[in-house]
């Protein structure tokens, strides 16, 4: 940061994060990085999908997609919950939907040329 960065009003930094927080950070985006992966949380960050309709809605068979989810959930990116013989998951909170959200609105400002906010 320069200096004449403060004196246009710039905000001040904000507290640096926990060596834990950024390898928890680190993780997050190290399984964000598969296409496969990227478009699983797509889904679930708008509802709850079973394993066969994930698998279903991005043409990949379930048992690439069930291996997908399990390191999903275990990056703590995914929860699960049962109903009867059926194990539902959704992207874990409102931060995981707005972080995946964040992404692939920035990568549509990349690719069709929006003007990105400021």
């Amino acid at each position: 940061m320069y200096a004449r960065d403060n004196e246009a009003g710039a905000k001040p930094p904000q507290e640096q994060p926990t060596s834990a927080q950024v390898e928890l950070a680190v993780e997050a985006f190290r399984m964000l990085g598969d296409a496969t992966r990227l478009r699983l949380m797509w889904l679930l960050s708008a509802s709850e999908y079973d394993v066969n309709s994930l698998a279903e809605a991005i043409a990949a068979p379930r048992p690439s997609v069930s291996q997908h989810l399990a390191k999903l959930r275990l990056a703590g990116l995914v929860r699960t919950r049962r109903e009867g013989r059926r194990v539902l998951y959704r992207a874990r909170d409102a931060h995981v939907r707005r972080l995946i959200g964040e992404a692939l609105f920035h990568a549509g400002h990349e690719v069709s040329g929006i003007p990105r906010h400021d």
